[in-house]
């Protein structure tokens, strides 16, 4: 089984937009079409960058990251927006792979801290994210605007 994580490109628009719609229904939000056109727009203009996972040629994970200027440290701060991978290719390490490669393109390009957030109910995505990275002990808070 061939597993390729490399930057999403216009072709994978459809196989994008049917994993970051089911993205959204897993977290029990529905992603209207004008935010999938909107975060498409940003991963295409780069105010996001986006990842996908190939598994035998298929697109079966994807990821948006975002970098900004960091202000503890010297490198950038780098951001996890969006990780998920296809129900049908879980436990196949596609996760795992996505982080690894989103490490390995960090450090090349500088350094600084990858950060991501996940549900307190996502178990599953936790027990992957325990192995690569450190619980924090930050509190998240947010404000509708």
């Amino acid at each position: 089984m061939t597993l390729l994580v490399r930057d999403i490109a216009p072709a994978d628009h459809d196989a994008w937009r049917a994993l970051f719609h089911a993205y959204g229904v897993f977290y029990e939000t529905e992603l209207s079409d004008e935010v999938l056109d909107h975060v498409w727009s940003a991963l295409l203009g780069g105010a996001l960058r986006g990842f996908v996972a190939e598994q035998n040629g298929r697109v079966v994970g994807i990821a948006h990251v975002r970098t900004h200027v960091a202000t503890f440290s010297v490198g950038e701060d780098w951001y996890l927006e969006d990780l998920f991978v296809d129900p049908e290719a879980r436990a196949g390490g596609v996760g795992t792979a996505i982080l690894e490669h989103l490490i390995k393109i960090a450090r090349y390009e500088g350094g600084g801290t990858l950060r991501w957030v996940t549900a307190e109910s996502n178990a599953t995505a936790q027990w992957v994210y325990d192995k690569l990275a450190k619980r924090t002990t930050w509190v998240t808070y947010e404000v509708e605007l």
